[in-house]
């Protein structure tokens, strides 16, 4: 028996109890193809007798695995390269001065999908400021999804991911084929690590950055859950630290953070 309005409906509030994400009902012909794979492990077949299991056990485990599966996963390397130049010639640089004392840079890569702007940031850093060899370099990538932080860990990529973003340089000196996929080096994998983390929970550890790309993420999320995550994020920056969004989102809390136009790109500094 093919889902109904009904069926759909539960769904999205399934999908915005677990992760925040609003789903547009015009969308609901997604359900049936990204839960396919979950409909053929537990033997449920269709999405009603998924919705019926649901209904019947409200605390099921399933909740999370549906959440999951409906997270838009859109990620490249160096996605929107105005954001990687600001980094490269304009906060890195500043972060970098100012933590001479303690040689320690941690950056945050919310909402990381399967891993590309993590190790994005890792190969900016090891290519262009070569003088953090002997610091303590940490870049933390985190997403609510269990298979994209897996695939994140893992560090294999095929090759049409590779040619969305991953400059042929980057490719010849921090990633070695293995057959089909290609898996980013240890010295870049080193530098990273990633978590399981829901964004919108209410239960993000109160961990220092000096700077956080949280970049187009929040335009899924209502709200309420926007200000509560920024924050959060505002808690964790000190005064001299960044916050990097999509180029169409705002923060919208003038008390919190200000605005830094550089060129065509865009960053906000936390307000104390």
């Amino acid at each position: 028996m093919p889902g109904s309005e009904a069926d759909f409906a539960y769904l999205r509030a399934v999908v915005l109890a677990e992760s925040a994400n609003v789903l547009d009902p015009a969308r609901d012909y997604l359900f049936e193809s990204r839960l396919q794979g979950m409909l053929h492990s537990t033997g449920l077949k269709t999405v009603h007798r998924l919705v019926a299991a649901l209904r019947e056990q409200e605390a099921s485990a399933l909740r999370r695995p549906v959440a999951e599966a409906m997270t838009v996963n859109e990620t490249s390397f160096f996605r929107d390269g105005a954001a990687f130049e600001l980094l490269e010639r304009e906060l890195l640089p500043g972060l970098i001065q100012r933590r001479e004392s303690v040689c320690r840079l941690r950056l945050w890569s919310a909402a990381c999908s399967s891993g590309q702007e993590t190790y994005s940031l890792a190969m900016l850093v090891r290519e262009h400021f070569p003088r953090l060899s002997g610091w303590e370099v940490e870049i933390v990538g985190t997403d609510i999804s269990r298979e994209m932080v897996r695939r994140a860990r893992a560090g294999r990529y095929q090759k049409t991911e590779l040619r969305r973003g991953l400059p042929a340089l980057y490719r010849a000196k921090y990633m070695r084929q293995h057959g089909d996929e290609w898996e980013v080096a240890p010295e870049i994998r080193k530098m990273c690590r990633f978590h399981e983390r829901n964004l919108c929970d209410g239960a993000l550890p109160l961990e220092k950055y000096d700077g956080v790309l949280l970049r187009n993420v929040m335009l899924y999320f209502p709200a309420h859950v926007r200000t509560r995550l920024l924050l959060d994020v505002h808690r964790m920056l000190p005064a001299d630290g960044f916050l990097l969004l999509g180029a169409s989102e705002q923060p919208g809390l003038p008390e919190h953070f200000q605005a830094e136009l550089k060129a065509n790109a865009c960053w906000y500094r936390p307000l104390a």
